[in-house]
């Protein structure tokens, strides 16, 4: 494969998080910078294809910074870093999240393979840069996904350099990847991913490179792809165009019954615990959506400082919310302290969350109101975080008003309230719910002329063919 460096380095470097946007994505910012190994194999240069294994479906795309060193670096200041590199140009740290659990932490698999490294077209001479000056742009089929400039970085680019030399030496050719800014996302087959590094007046020109599908299959032995829904959370990050939570047809379906009728299918089938009790609408009622969960536990005072401040679970969980997810939260049924206040709530409107549910308590309950984002609580409260509740964790199954629901699970609300519908019984009970909501407007208007509910309601034999015959003249 054809690059701009001609000749391989001996290492790439890539750093895992480095872009203070990405930071925030991600829900957690390192005191220190932390790295990976990709192999030299992985380079590619600008129009060569990012080939997809097959079996995979989230291949990543991550624009980034590269730095080719010029001069051996070895434990050099940091203040000295920044004359040890000779080259910049743009790359795409490309990997597949299929993968990642094969090679936790060497991310060997899921990003070494080849071509999942491209770079150019063309390098910059560093010596004419000022490294706190440059913008990283990323374009997904002609879509601006990325936007960021190096003032944001949390890790200089000559702190990098001095980080690693004091370790390893750096040697003339080794490229650093010095990490992405947030909106790095997935693509697939068809798509092209186009990256850009410049200073207002130098550019490396654009790296194009098209996505597509190996054309022979993974072969069997060695792990195989495998993913599961915190993977594929990781995956789209808040990026380009994630794959939809829930289909349109399903999402349609569960808005067209209501929520007493799904509760009464689910307990005819041996599930009468499907709904969070306790909790009210404190906004627009109706809601349908996939669980992300947030938990609280019991508040103790020595360990708020470490859970409690800074992007906790509860600013992580806001963050980490794409459009349809019902972010819902295990209060442990204490509507005396407040949950979520009008910025997260705002916040998870923006990032367009179908709803939340707490069975605690919201603050600023009027002004959330207004967002016309559905929330269901257990009351108002006006405290702030850390009168009851320590927020520990997200992603995890929880206890929400007495109902188990874990993430991925479907949330159902209306003005009754709001029930856990199981994904895989999803189909059969929107076709049970409209059914047995048919036969009650029947009932409704016999009982509204005057007829008696003994064997009525529910339909019973006497009445089945009657009820027929009405169906006939309602389909027409």
């Amino acid at each position: 494969m054809s690059h701009p460096l001609g000749n391989p380095p001996s290492k790439i470097i890539a750093v895992h998080l480095n872009f203070r946007s990405r930071a925030e994505e991600r829900g957690r910012t390192p005191a220190h910078p932390s790295y990976f190994l990709k192999p030299p194999s992985s380079l590619a240069g600008t129009q060569e294809a990012i080939i997809r294994p097959r079996g995979c479906r989230l291949l990543g795309f991550e624009g980034e910074i590269a730095l080719v060193i010029g001069t051996r670096a070895r434990r050099v200041r940091p203040e000295d870093g920044w004359r040890h590199v000779r080259w910049v140009t743009a790359a795409n740290d490309a990997g597949v999240y299929d993968l990642r659990y094969a090679d936790r932490g060497s991310n060997l698999r899921s990003k070494g393979a080849d071509g999942f490294t491209p770079i150019g077209p063309r390098l910059l001479d560093a010596a004419g840069l000022d490294p706190d000056a440059l913008r990283l742009r990323t374009w997904v089929n002609g879509e601006l996904v990325q936007d960021d400039t190096t003032d944001t970085l949390l890790f200089p680019f000559g702190e990098l350099v001095a980080d690693l030399s004091r370790l390893l030496t750096l040697e003339p050719g080794d490229v650093i990847l010095t990490g992405t800014p947030a909106g790095a996302s997935v693509v697939g087959p068809g798509d092209v991913v186009e990256v850009e590094v410049g200073d207002g007046r130098l550019s490396t020109g654009v790296l194009r490179n098209p996505i597509a599908d190996a054309d022979h299959d993974l072969e069997p032995w060695g792990a195989q792809p495998r993913t599961d829904r915190a993977e594929e959370e990781s995956a789209y990050g808040s990026g380009y165009v994630a794959k939809p939570l829930l289909a349109d047809d399903l999402a349609d379906g569960l808005r067209s019954v209501a929520v007493a009728t799904l509760s009464a299918q689910m307990r005819s089938r041996g599930l009468p615990h499907m709904s969070i009790d306790g909790v009210r609408p404190v906004s627009a009622t109706a809601m349908v959506g996939v669980a992300h969960t947030l938990r609280y536990l019991p508040l103790r005072e020595d360990l708020f400082k470490r859970y409690g401040t800074g992007m906790n679970a509860q600013k992580r969980a806001i963050e980490e919310l794409r459009p349809g997810h019902v972010l819902v939260m295990d209060a442990r049924r204490d509507p005396t302290a407040g949950t979520l206040g009008d910025i997260l709530a705002l916040r998870a409107a923006r990032r367009g969350a179908a709803g939340v549910v707490t069975d605690g308590a919201v603050r600023d309950a009027a002004a959330i109101t207004g967002l016309g984002l559905p929330v269901y609580a257990a009351g108002a409260h006006p405290s702030v975080l850390g009168r009851r509740h320590v927020p520990w964790d997200t992603g995890v199954p929880i206890a929400c008003g007495g109902a188990l629901v874990q993430p991925g699970d479907l949330i159902v609300g209306d003005a009754d309230g709001v029930v856990v519908v199981p994904p895989d019984l999803a189909e059969e009970l929107i076709a049970d719910c409209r059914e047995q909501e048919r036969q009650e407007r029947f009932i409704t208007e016999q009982v509204a002329a005057g007829e008696s509910v003994d064997g009525l309601y529910p339909l019973g034999p006497a009445w089945r063919d009657a009820y027929e015959n009405w169906c006939k003249g309602e389909t027409q």
